[in-house]
């Protein structure tokens, strides 16, 4: 095939890449362009002191100097450029590939539902649930029948239990008010009489007791 085939497309097209053979490939790039930018700020550097060396004395080197680094600074932009492309175009591959497996699980999910549910009828699961009611009503039945207390023929009154409850609660009161009269009616409890007779008095005080001293004092020495 000749050039001119090549160059507007005609003939057998080449697979493409896969997105990871694509990612791969961009972060290969990535890395070789990372390179280049420390390989231009370096070079930036030496240029910049190289400028600063000749200053006033070497004109004409300090301004070479000057112009390689105007230079290099123009390719370490067009390279940061570049590298953001890349970084950009990489991402965007990386959420397509992202979304793309994220749609097919999503597909696998819904068919997967699609087939779990083919067999199932809205109607026949009515009518099982239906079923299921109906059985858990008849063991509950079963169970209320079985817990049911069992006489063996002897069928108590229930009105008759309570008639005779009532007598007895009216026979215990009865009782309560025979024991409440006969307290009521025992003799009163007799307390000691007050005695009629005087108390003898108390001891007189000090100062009596000082006064008859005196005079008995007068007395004899009169």
């Amino acid at each position: 095939m000749s050039g001119l085939g090549r160059l507007f497309g005609r003939g057998k097209k080449e697979k493409g890449p896969t997105p990871e053979e694509a990612i791969q490939k961009l972060k290969e790039t990535e890395k070789i362009l990372i390179k280049k930018q420390e390989f231009l700020e370096q070079k930036i550097q030496q240029e910049l002191q190289t400028a600063k060396k000749h200053g006033i004395k070497n004109k004409r080197a300090a301004l070479q100097a000057l112009r390689r680094k105007k230079r290099l600074e123009q390719q370490l932009a067009q390279t940061d450029g570049t590298l953001s492309t890349l970084e950009f175009q990489r991402e965007a591959i990386e959420n397509a590939t992202t979304n793309a497996e994220v749609l097919r699980t999503m597909e696998l999910a819904a068919q997967g539902m699609k087939k779990a549910y083919q067999d199932m009828d809205i109607d026949k699961v009515d009518e099982l649930m239906a079923d299921i009611t109906e059985q858990q009503e008849v063991a509950q039945q079963i169970s209320d029948a079985i817990s049911r207390p069992v006489g063996f023929g002897d069928v108590v009154d229930e009105d008759e239990l309570l008639e005779e409850l009532e007598e007895l609660e009216q026979e215990e009161l009865a009782r309560d008010l025979l024991t409440v009269g006969d307290k009521e009616e025992e003799p009163p409890i007799e307390l000691p009489s007050v005695p009629s007779t005087h108390l003898p008095a108390g001891p007189a005080p000090e100062a009596d007791d000082d006064e008859e001293a005196l005079k008995q004092l007068a007395e004899w020495v009169s």
